[in-house]
């Protein structure tokens, strides 16, 4: 089980063959990599999967190779087979995939052992990799700390203190199953992945990020930046976790952020105290030989949402899902309203 959605294994994979198994989408949510948050956003779920499954089925219509095999949830014509998105009479909740192998990955008290797990997956694996697409760079961002905006392609000295649009897409790598994500220099992203060629992923991001800023922005959306997650079956690279939702990537409307960005920036204005111990603790992990799980030294816990925040995210949620599906899933307030009542937040 993940932070956000239940895993269920349906059948198993094997050395060569592909399993089959369910994403169970719930109202959790985690920021700053917390894991499971003290409350729930209502219908979070369910708009998740509905965007991801959208996501998916326009991948797959372009051509673009995925683990997605349709959806489950309440009133699916059809029983208890995965159905494509427009079978379901209510928004679902379930996700039917296909499954690849994820080792243990074991770590030796200063470094990951990444040639173990290559050693059991074979070729039939999750690459242990997160591939990071950027379309803008907004202040705070980590792209800062890691190059100049020359780096990138544009014409100034300094980061603005404003975001600003990359001339074109920057793909970044960095690990997927490490306590602390770190981002890698193509070498060591290269051994990481294994068989998988890393050349390949930046063309299969890039390609997906293509497909998404389209439909963003034929939705009102602007697409800022996201991630894949992909697995390596027998010499094909499929996309894998989920696509394209409020959560995998950040998205703005009429000029807010929309996705969980709006709840990590609620945090900062009323609970610095926190932010900062998370941030002061992942530190500390780093500094400390043999400390894998930074939570372990993380002296605060999060409080919960105020009921009017948790109500606000809830409708930004829906109304997000209804406007990017162009389908009427929820009983939600028009996009522009929701944006602007989490804009008062």
């Amino acid at each position: 089980m993940t932070s956000v959605k239940e895993f269920r294994v349906v059948r198993e994979p094997t050395g060569t063959d592909l399993g089959r198994g369910r994403f169970v989408f719930t109202d959790r949510y985690s920021v700053f990599d917390w894991g499971e948050m003290p409350d729930h956003v209502p219908r979070k779920g369910a708009s998740l999967c509905t965007m991801g499954a959208h996501n998916f089925e326009v991948l797959e219509d372009e051509g673009v190779s995925t683990h997605y095999r349709g959806v489950y949830g309440p009133e699916v014509r059809g029983g208890d087979r995965p159905v494509d998105l427009d079978d379901c009479a209510a928004p679902p909740t379930a996700m039917a995939i296909e499954l690849t192998q994820v080792p243990d990955l074991p770590y030796l008290g200063d470094e990951y052992d990444y040639d173990a797990y290559h050693d059991a997956a074979g070729g039939n694996y999750m690459i242990p990799l997160e591939i990071v697409f950027r379309n803008t760079v907004p202040v705070g961002s980590s792209l800062r700390s890691r190059g100049s905006p020359a780096d990138y392609g544009l014409d100034a000295d300094t980061w603005p203190e404003e975001t600003i649009d990359l001339p074109e897409p920057v793909v970044e790598f960095s690990t997927k199953y490490e306590e602390q994500d770190r981002y890698l220099d193509r070498p060591e992203a290269d051994r990481i992945a294994g068989r998988a060629d890393l050349d390949e992923l930046e063309s299969v991001a890039l390609g997906v990020n293509e497909i998404l800023n389209e439909r963003a922005e034929s939705r009102g959306f602007r697409h800022e930046d996201g991630k894949i997650e992909c697995l390596y079956h027998e010499g094909t690279i499929k996309i894998a976790d989920v696509v394209g939702t409020f959560d995998e990537n950040r998205f703005a409307y009429d000029g807010q952020e929309v996705s969980k960005e709006v709840i990590r920036q609620y945090y900062k204005r009323t609970d610095p105290e926190w932010v900062e111990a998370v941030s002061a603790a992942k530190s500390e992990a780093r500094a400390e030989e043999g400390v894998a799980d930074w939570r372990e030294l993380c002296d605060r816990s999060p409080e919960p949402l105020p009921e009017a925040v948790l109500d606000a995210v809830s409708d930004l949620y829906a109304a997000g899902a209804n406007a990017y599906t162009g389908t009427e899933w929820f009983d939600a307030p028009a996009m522009g309203d929701a944006v602007e009542r989490v804009r008062e937040l």
